[in-house]
């Protein structure tokens, strides 16, 4: 898929840890792993809403459009 989040790098920058980022935004662990290895097909608006609140940032700064179908993922969820 030409869509690739930028999740690790956002939270390297803001230096916040995958249990941390969860227990805020109220998503699983394991969830919120598939987002940001970008296994995910989709993301719920409220998930991203939530990211953005959490990491003060803009959904820009956690989607990237890559031109061709580099990061094709093969996981179902939608988280």
């Amino acid at each position: 898929m030409p869509i690739r989040l930028n999740l690790d790098r956002v939270m390297f920058e803001r230096r916040i840890s995958l249990t941390e980022l969860a227990e805020r935004i109220g998503i699983t662990l394991a969830n919120l792993s598939i987002l940001k290895t970008n296994k995910a097909r989709a993301v719920r608006f409220s998930t991203l809403e939530a990211l953005c609140r959490e990491l003060k940032c803009q959904p820009g700064d956690l989607l990237e459009y890559l031109d061709g179908t580099a990061g094709q993922s093969t996981a179902k969820e939608d988280v």
